[in-house]
Order: structure tokens, then C-alpha cells, then sequence
């Protein structure tokens, strides 16, 4: 495997690393997987591309083998002995932002509504490919630690979107954002006045809309509404059926 060398020009990148001021980061993934085959054949894999992983070995206390490893990626299992996937993931969302990817026997829609609404980033159906694992590992990593130079706000009448710390402030009052929610809003209010399609909304999310089920950009949409709704900006995201979605220009 040809590895890409780094921007300064030093040793070459593996792609579980990031050239950061001239030290390679190494990114780490924190496993909670009870089928202990499958969670071999995730880590094993990952490592050959160059990851640090761990595996969950205490399944009624995953958040202290989380906050002990420190990843910067989880995979959590939604079906666990003692708490289901659903409540590790609200745990961790109390004290981290960390994405998190959900790993699920049944991709049926009530599990990507309740992944969503837990606070998952992501979700991949078993049987999985394990190409298909990391291209999605890759793609979460690369959006979430973008290391380039944090962008300005961004605003529309009312509200004031900051990039870089994933709120948005409206009439004085925060609304904390998921990542992908911020991922959204950005793209809606860089483009605003002007329709953007469902497949550039995947792309900007996904990096590919190659492994996405539109119904995810659904769940994030509407929740994202709801959130601006409940600070007071209702309809601030439209609908142009069959061409995508809209934020108008607004006056103050």
C-alpha cells in the first residue's frame, strides 16, 4: 500500500494519522462490539491501516473504558449485555462529541431515527464490508478534525452560525449542534438565496453519497428544524420538493 507523504514534506502518512505541526497524530478507535469475531476482524483491519483500537471488555462499563482510551472515533454496537448501544451513546454525548458510528443487525428506519436522536453520527447494517467500514472511518475523521483554519460566521438575519464551535446563536440564545447538524447549516447559509440538492448535502456530510441512505439526511434535517424552530425560527429551512433545500436571505 503506497502511503501519501506528509504536507512538510516529512515521513510518509498512514491513513489512520495526521501530520500536525510536524508530528504524526495517531487516531484512535474505541470498539464496543459483544461478538468478540466481529470485534477481532474490525480491529485487525483497522490497525492495518495504520489505527490504535481497542475493544470494549467490561460491557457495564463502557464509559470508563472510553474515557480511560480516549478515542477519537467510537463504533458502538446498538444490541450489548447489560445496556444497549442507545445509552452508552447518550453517556457519551454528556461529556464528549467524539463521532459516533453505530453498528447494527437491523437498518431498519426506527433504528436510524433512534441513532440520530441519540446523538449518533452514522450507522452501517451487518453484514458490513470491511472496505466500507473505513472509507466511512475515513470520511468521519476527515470531517470532524479538520485541522484548516476555522471559518467566520456565518449569518442570516437572526441567526449566527460559528463553524468552528458548532452553535448557532439566535437573539442572544446558543443552540448547541450536533457535527453534521453544523455540517448542514454551514452548507444552507454559504449557498443561501440559491436551492441546494439532497446529493450535494450527502457529499458535504458523507464526503460520498455512494453508502448513505437518504433517510439519515432526513432524520438530520428535521432535527436540525426542530432545534431552530424551538429558538424561535420557524421555517427557516424550506423545502423545494424534488430539488432540495433552501435558507432565504433575511433582514434583522
Amino acid at each position: 500500500m503506497s502511503l501519501p507523504v506528509g504536507a512538510d514534506g516529512g515521513e510518509p502518512v498512514r491513513p489512520g494519522q495526521s501530520r500536525i505541526w510536524g508530528c504524526s497524530v495517531l487516531y484512535r478507535i474505541f470498539i464496543a462490539e459483544d461478538d468478540g469475531v466481529i470485534a477481532g476482524a474490525v480491529r485487525r483491519h483497522l490497525e492495518s491501516w495504520g489505527y490504535q483500537v481497542a475493544c470494549a471488555q467490561k460491557f457495564d462499563a463502557v464509559l470508563a473504558e472510553f474515557v480511560d482510551f480516549d478515542p477519537q472515533l467510537v463504533l458502538l454496537d446498538i444490541s450489548l449485555p447489560f445496556f444497549n448501544g442507545y445509552h452508552w451513546c447518550q453517556e457519551i454525548r454528556k461529556i464528549s462529541k467524539v463521532p459516533i458510528l453505530f453498528l447494527t443487525s437491523a437498518s431498519d428506519n426506527m433504528n436510524l431515527v433512534m441513532t440520530m436522536q441519540m446523538g449518533g453520527d452514522d450507522l452501517l447494517a451487518k453484514p458490513f464490508d470491511l472496505q466500507v467500514l473505513s472509507a466511512k472511518v475515513q470520511a468521519m475523521l476527515r470531517r470532524a478534525y479538520d485541522f484548516a483554519a476555522a471559518p467566520a460566521l456565518l449569518t442570516c438575519g437572526e441567526a449566527a452560525l460559528n463553524p468552528a464551535n458548532g452553535t448557532v446563536t439566535v437573539r442572544g440564545q446558543r443552540v448547541e449542534l450536533t457535527r453534521n447538524e453544523g455540517k448542514l447549516l454551514q452548507l444552507l447559509l454559504e449557498k443561501k438565496g440559491r436551492i441546494v440538492s439532497r446529493d450535494a448535502m450527502m457529499t458535504t456530510l458523507w464526503e460520498s453519497d455512494s453508502f448513505v441512505d437518504e433517510n439519515t439526511l432526513s432524520v438530520n434535517v428535521n432535527r436540525l428544524r426542530r432545534k431552530l424552530e424551538a429558538a424561535g425560527l420557524p421555517d427557516f429551512i424550506r423545502t423545494k420538493k424534488g430539488a432540495g433545500y433552501l435558507v432565504e436571505e433575511r433582514e434583522v
